[in-house]
Parts: C-alpha cells; sequence; structure tokens
C-alpha cells in the first residue's frame, strides 16, 4: 500500500508539474514577446504607436532574456536567444525615441551609430546590437540566413517574423524568413540578364560564400529560379536602393 500511494503521489505531481512546464517552447520563455508580436505586426511591419501602450510587458521580456544564462543553452537555443534578443532590443531602441524618428539611422550621434550603443544587459555585461550581430550571430553560427532573421526596423530590412525564434523549429523559420524575402518581387527580382538583389547580400558577401546568384538559386521559388536558370552563367548583379525609413505600419 505504502508503494502505491507513493507512486500516485509522484504522477499527482508529475501532472500538475508537466503543464507548468509546457507553457513555454523552450529554454527561454518568449510568450510574453509573442503576444505582443501578435499584437502589433501588421503586414510585416509593426504599429509603434500602440506598441509603446505595452512597453512595460515589452521590458518585462527584457528582463528575461537579461537574466538568461546563455552559457547553459544547447546551440540552437542560443542562435534562437540571440536573434530574439536582436530583435526585441530593437524595438525598445525604437520606442525610447518614438514618435519623434523617422529612421532607426536618427537614433545616436554624430559619432555614434545606433547599432553602437550599449544598451542591452546579457551574459553579464552590457552590449551593443553591432555585438550581438557582429561577434556572435555571424562569427559563431556561420549562417547567412541570420541576415534575413534579424530586424533593424527599416523598410528594405527583411520583416519581423511575426513569433519568437524557438530552437526546436529553428531550421524551418530561417528557412522559410529567407525564403519569403528572397522571393519577395520588391526585393529580389530578375530582368534583363540581370539579378536585382538587396544590398544586405553586398554588405555582407563573404557570409554568402556559395555566391550571391548560388544563395538566391538555393532558395528561389520555381518562376525566379526558372528564370536565372534559362540566362545561364552571363548574369549581372545589381543591388537595389536601401529604403531606411521606419517600418512602421
Amino acid at each position: 500500500m505504502n508503494r502505491r500511494k507513493k507512486i500516485l503521489v509522484i504522477l499527482f505531481s508529475l501532472m500538475i508539474f508537466i503543464p507548468i512546464v509546457c507553457l513555454a517552447d523552450g529554454p527561454v520563455d518568449n510568450l510574453i514577446y509573442e503576444s505582443l508580436l501578435n499584437k502589433h505586426m501588421q503586414n510585416g511591419n509593426i504599429n509603434y504607436q500602440e506598441f509603446q501602450k505595452d512597453e512595460i510587458k515589452l521590458d518585462q521580456y527584457l528582463a528575461i532574456l537579461s537574466k538568461t544564462d546563455v552559457n547553459a543553452l544547447d546551440t540552437n537555443s542560443r542562435f534562437a536567444f540571440y536573434i530574439n534578443t536582436y530583435n526585441a532590443f530593437t524595438i525598445k531602441l525604437i520606442l525610447s525615441k518614438y514618435p519623434n524618428i523617422k529612421s532607426i539611422k536618427e537614433i545616436g550621434g554624430l559619432f555614434q551609430s545606433p547599432w553602437t550603443i550599449e544598451f542591452i544587459p546579457i551574459n553579464g555585461e552590457t552590449v551593443s546590437l553591432d555585438h550581438i550581430e557582429h561577434d556572435i550571430l555571424r562569427p559563431e553560427f556561420k549562417d547567412p540566413r541570420v541576415h534575413f532573421a534579424v530586424n533593424c526596423a527599416s523598410k528594405s530590412c527583411p520583416s519581423l517574423m511575426g513569433t519568437p525564434y524557438e530552437s526546436r523549429i529553428l531550421e524551418q523559420q530561417l528557412d522559410a524568413q529567407t525564403r519569403a524575402f528572397i522571393n519577395d518581387k520588391q526585393q529580389t527580382y530578375f530582368k534583363d540578364h540581370t539579378l536585382y538583389v538587396s544590398k544586405i547580400l553586398k554588405w555582407f558577401e563573404k557570409d554568402f560564400t556559395m555566391g550571391v546568384v548560388e544563395f538566391v538559386l538555393a532558395h528561389a521559388d520555381t518562376d525566379l529560379k526558372q528564370q536565372i536558370q534559362k540566362a545561364g552563367k552571363n548574369i549581372r548583379v545589381q543591388y537595389l536602393d536601401y529604403d531606411w525609413s521606419l517600418n512602421d505600419s
């Protein structure tokens, strides 16, 4: 009888504990962030005016990120963590100056860009957006798709995904975001033997080790892929102008 009682107690404890654990999809609880994105994103843009009303909730999420022991995370969890951190703190940066800005580039000063401002407390230090992107995301994970996952709060930037990045589905999310951007006809198109692409592929050309055309081909849908393939090897690459205006809805 005592043994049966012990088993029942253990089972009952598990029944209580499991739902609590399953509230979050991974080692970092992104539920607050997910609810904010669902509420304030429209057609890939952000309603910063309404988002400002929920800034306290955003601060709660940023506190979760700041308290996370990043070194305890596995590789995929770290990758997802740093993408979410970059994107969430970028929103915070915009809200700190909104509505008095029309572009993220207006933040900073004569000798400091918005990306070099050290305002992000993580892993026991205070770092900048540049530090996360160029000292962690790019060199550590070596995945060019990260350029379509991080969001610079600008019209020409790949749209912010409407949900947080999660370790268990990170591969699918990165691939979906990259394909969405590459197959957006405003960002990528082929005309007169010329492939028009975002300047992102020029700025970070060394990250696209397979080559710009080859990278586009690898992620292009059927129509775009066929246009490029029919053109053969004599393809010119033209980089589109970049619109830095705020991705405000």
